[in-house]
């Protein structure tokens, strides 16, 4: 009766309110990215007026302080949110259609760019041909020149160039020349230039993506006299640096289901803002300056890591939590979530097309939905760290499985285990790892120690992958499309239950005793019959 109790408990504190807003914005922001302007347009004007109608509905059938007016008024927020989605869906696809590379997208003619440099280059595979590595380059439109004509504006493009754009740098301007091409449905950027020659540097400005590029850089040279492994994998899963990552390693974590520790994730940031907080509190700060504090050093963070949706996402949800908390909301975790996917899905609609995004909010979907429940499971003499080190993979894997088989059909029976194992290295490769980026800008040396200590962490964590994908059965092949999606998701049922028959044997034996006795019951009045 006391679980019972301790899950309903569990159900009543989980605020339902924002759930509608969820997916009516995740489904407007969807749609919006492959809609053109004036659909999206009208879109947001159907959404507006939905929202007016229940408002009128909701004042006109409840009086008083009636309950009547929570269904209506929750889902005219709903609308609102969508609205708002599908208005920055509109204007983002109005820039496309109608801003300055437009025309020489629809030509594909050959243009004379100049750009400033946004952010770090990043190695992409080359089409076709497997040995080549090209370079993907975000920068912003300075002038354009194409068949005579020159044109200025702002405009966010991607480039794509060979080995000379590696080690271009954010900040600087550069000039080039190359062809414009039309972007993906989903992407935020108005175009792509493929690069037909390399970048003359024009002139740089001060961008902190620059010297965050460098304090990575540091660091990877800093690790680089660890076994390779360690070296390889250390600057990954505490920058996102994985450019000296050994390819066989990165294909055994992706077959034992550990490639997310080769990326800065929402443990990464909360981690870091949970060290953060402790130094707060260890300084005696007040609540708000504890928060401002945590929220500088993830902000910190996040531009040394650098912005991308995966860590945006976990930063806003640490910022959303970290304003509860200070306001004194505790308990809502669901909430903390659903506000977070929310306000990420408004400032780029685009997200809600990435696979990325959406294993990271199934995945703390399903932490907060099943975690401690499971870890309730768990009879007294089971540490509690032990409990929680195998709920929190568990209850992520299931709710990720069912789309991690659609992008990839195979199934990795060791996931778990090898995830369970390998939780407790993360903790001191992330906080020792970040702790060497300040001493190794010093001095290689002056970061020895904590290198030292965080690369035994990652050389731990590189010999459980490779373990378990050297055993037997690594990497099973699965049924694909919506067969194998099914499948993953009954596999996922099954799962859960095994697990509370293993730890409840003696309820699940007084369930079947039941059960046996009911179909008992049915057979003797058919007999009658």
């Amino acid at each position: 009766m006391a679980e019972d109790s301790d899950d309903d408990r569990l159900l009543r504190r989980l605020d339902l309110r924002l759930v509608p807003a969820v997916f009516l914005t995740w489904a407007t922001a969807l749609a919006g990215s492959v809609f053109a302007a004036a659909w999206s347009a009208a879109m947001g004007a159907a959404l507006a007026a939905a929202a007016i109608a229940l408002l009128l509905y909701s004042r006109l059938r409840a009086t008083g302080a009636s309950r009547s007016r929570t269904v209506p008024a929750t889902l005219a927020l709903a609308c609102v949110l969508g609205a708002v989605a599908a208005g920055h869906c509109a204007l983002a696809a109005g820039k496309r259609d109608q801003g300055p590379l437009a025309a020489a997208v629809d030509a594909h003619a050959g243009v004379v760019i100049q750009v400033r440099v946004t952010g770090s280059p990043s190695a992409v595979p080359h089409p076709g041909h497997s040995s080549d590595t090209r370079w993907s380059v975000p920068a912003s439109l300075d002038s354009l020149t194409t068949e005579g004509n020159v044109i200025r504006g702002f405009a966010a493009l991607v480039v794509i160039g060979d080995d000379a754009w590696q080690d271009i740098r954010p900040g600087q301007r550069v000039r080039t020349t190359g062809t414009l091409k039309e972007i993906r449905p989903g992407q935020s950027e108005a175009a792509i230039l493929t690069a037909s020659s390399g970048p003359v540097v024009m002139d740089s400005a001060f961008d902190l993506q620059d010297p965050a590029a460098k304090l990575r850089e540091q660091l990877r040279d800093a690790a680089g006299w660890l076994p390779p492994d360690a070296a390889g994998l250390l600057p990954g899963m505490v920058t996102g640096d994985t450019s000296t990552l050994p390819e066989s390693l990165e294909a055994e974590m992706k077959t034992t289901g550990m490639v997310h520790l080769n990326a800065v994730s929402g443990s990464n940031c909360s981690l870091i803002l949970g060290g953060f907080i402790l130094v707060a509190r260890c300084l005696r700060l007040t609540r708000p300056l504890a928060a401002a504090f945590a929220g500088c050093g993830l902000a910190a963070f996040v531009v040394l890591v650098g912005p991308e949706p995966s860590v945006l996402r976990a930063a806003v949800m640490g910022f959303v939590g970290m304003v509860a908390l200070t306001g004194g909301l505790r308990g809502r975790p669901l909430t903390f979530l659903c506000l977070a996917t929310v306000v990420l899905l408004l400032l780029d609609p685009t997200l809600a097309s990435n696979f990325g995004f959406l294993l990271s909010v199934l995945a703390t979907l399903g932490i907060v939905l099943l975690a401690s429940r499971i870890a309730s499971w768990f009879p007294d003499v089971i540490p509690k760290w032990l409990a929680v080190g195998v709920s929190v993979p568990l209850s992520a894997q299931v709710l990720c499985g069912p789309i991690i088989v659609a992008l990839q059909p195979q199934f990795s029976p060791y996931a778990l285990l090898a995830n369970v194992i390998a939780g407790p290295l993360v903790a001191p490769i992330t906080i020792l790892g970040t702790l060497a980026v300040p001493l190794a800008a010093i001095h290689p040396w002056a970061a020895g120690l904590p290198i030292a200590l965080a690369g035994a962490s990652a050389s731990g964590v590189a010999g459980i992958a490779r373990l378990f994908a050297g055993l037997p059965g690594a990497a099973l092949p699965w049924a694909e499309g919506p067969a194998g999606i099914i499948a993953m998701s009954v596999a996922s049922v099954v799962t859960i239950l095994i697990v509370w028959t293993v730890l409840h044997p003696s309820g699940m034996l007084l369930r079947i005793k039941v059960l046996h006795h009911r179909v008992m019951l049915v057979l003797e009045r058919l007999q009658r019959k």
